[in-house]
């Protein structure tokens, strides 16, 4: 692969629908001028209506992988997505630190499927924060920042979360602020409202962000460039039909 080449890593689960996980980073990816590389997590059996089932990818395997993909190619910033544990979220991180301390890690904390299915039913507090100081940005959604810090506030959740690492709340599920996100970065948070009106829920949209922010970053954009861009390529992929499925382009 030529040297001038900007090479991502997505470490996700595989949506035969094509909404979520490893396809769709990989189509923002593309859209970005980015070029994308994957690991896979677990393989999902789900349409952008219905999750039936869910089979996880060994962690030894995933591991065997990363370094394959490490090894092999010039990589800054990488995606997690959907993993079984945070033990296996905690041994992931540890080991790409450990390869390359300097990789920025962009994780999009998925606990539950847009179609209600649970990745994570308990949350080890302590692993939590081992795992947050070694991440550069992490993506939750209001339930999700609640949900993560037994918090019953999701800007307070931010807050709290920030203490260990850069934190972009998104609004997408905040019916009293639609749409408008919340950038908790050096001690500050930022505002980032929408710049469209009357956009259509799409499955797979959470990924869509997080992968489109990790372009960004790889693309040398600081962090509030890369979330503001990030967030107008989500109103641009939520506006593309009514459906839930959305089109990837610019």
């Amino acid at each position: 692969m030529a040297s001038e080449t900007t090479c991502v890593l997505s470490l996700a689960g595989f949506d035969p629908s094509g909404g979520a996980g490893l396809l769709a980073d990989i189509k923002t990816f593309e859209q970005h001028k980015v070029y994308g590389l994957s690991v896979s997590t677990a393989t999902t059996l789900q349409t952008e209506n219905k999750f039936y089932s869910v089979e996880w990818e060994k962690i030894e395997t995933v591991l065997k992988s990363v370094d394959v993909m490490l090894d092999s190619y010039t990589i800054q910033v990488i995606k997690i997505g959907i993993v079984p544990s945070f033990d296996y979220l905690f041994q992931l991180v540890r080991h790409i630190k450990s390869k390359n301390a300097e990789i920025k890690i962009v994780l999009d904390p998925i606990i539950k499927s847009s179609t209600g299915f649970d990745f994570q039913k308990t949350i080890d507090q302590k692993e939590l924060v081992s795992v947050l100081k070694n991440i550069y940005l992490i993506t939750p959604n209001v339930q999700e920042a609640i949900q993560l810090t037994n918090t019953n506030d999701s800007k307070e959740a931010a807050k709290l979360l920030s203490e260990y690492c850069n934190v972009l709340l998104k609004g997408g599920h905040n019916k009293s602020e639609i749409g408008v996100d919340y950038l908790y970065a050096n001690g500050n948070c930022i505002e980032l409202k929408p710049t469209m009106t009357d956009l259509h829920a799409k499955h797979g949209s959470g990924c869509v962000l997080s992968a489109a922010i990790v372009s960004n970053l790889a693309l040398r954009k600081d962090l509030k460039n890369a979330c503001i861009d990030a967030k107008k390529y989500v109103e641009q992929f939520l506006n593309s039909n009514k459906s839930l499925l959305g089109f990837h382009h610019v």
